[in-house]
């Protein structure tokens, strides 16, 4: 793995699979904004901590943003276009959030993406999001489009079993990962984000992460 990122610095893009990539400082350009959206977004519904269906708390807290919102709690995970907690639809994107998805797709190879649902997660200093696929869209041949803002982490990028062997790709502020196609379906995660302070974003991690849902 020391080979694969050894130039990041310099590439523009390290390509993960067939269909798997990281655009290394793609959301620098829209930077301003998205931190703007975000301040938006988590104002007109809050960030919060979910249940899983099996009682447990999760520790990324998270909000949503476009035409549906992922939730979690004792009937399930699901998407619905209300949020539970204000019964009101969520919020728009900000115009940045859809720009940079499309942009970053096309990028990517994956032309004429338009995404309806943003997930927002929230990570402290500590927090890891464990291996899982992303199951509960009906598209899943549309890509993945996740942004990277604030304190560095390590995503795991496996493959389409659980136990598959997972790279792990240091990501940093303003990096954005996309998978889609024949990727669309593995395996992925986050370590436990380390101690530290960004100049933006203080002690956290923020990650939006694009998807179509229909």
């Amino acid at each position: 793995m020391s080979d694969l990122f050894a130039g990041q610095g310099q590439a523009a893009r390290t390509d993960l699979a067939a269909q798997a990539c990281v655009l290394h400082g793609f959301a620098l350009p829209f930077e301003d904004a998205l931190l703007a959206g975000v301040a938006a977004v988590a104002q007109a519904a809050p960030f919060r901590h979910l249940v899983t269906p099996g009682g447990h708390t999760m520790q990324v807290a998270m909000t949503n943003c476009g035409g549906f919102g992922w939730c979690s709690d004792r009937r399930g995970y699901r998407y619905d276009r209300i949020d539970p907690q204000s019964g009101r639809p969520w919020p728009d994107f900000p115009e940045a959030f859809l720009r940079l998805a499309r942009e970053a797709a096309a990028q990517a190879g994956f032309d004429g993406y338009v995404p309806d649902a943003c997930l927002v997660n929230r990570y402290a200093p500590g927090t890891r999001l464990s291996l899982h696929q992303d199951r509960d869209e009906d598209d899943r041949v549309a890509p993945i489009v996740s942004v990277s803002l604030g304190l560095p982490a390590t995503f795991l990028f496996g493959g389409f079993a659980r136990g598959d062997k997972a790279v792990r790709v240091p990501l940093v502020h303003g990096d954005v990962a996309v998978w889609g196609g024949v990727d669309r379906m593995r395996f992925h995660g986050v370590l436990s984000v380390p101690p530290g302070r960004h100049p933006r974003l203080g002690d956290c991690r923020v990650n939006l992460t694009f998807r179509k849902v229909k």
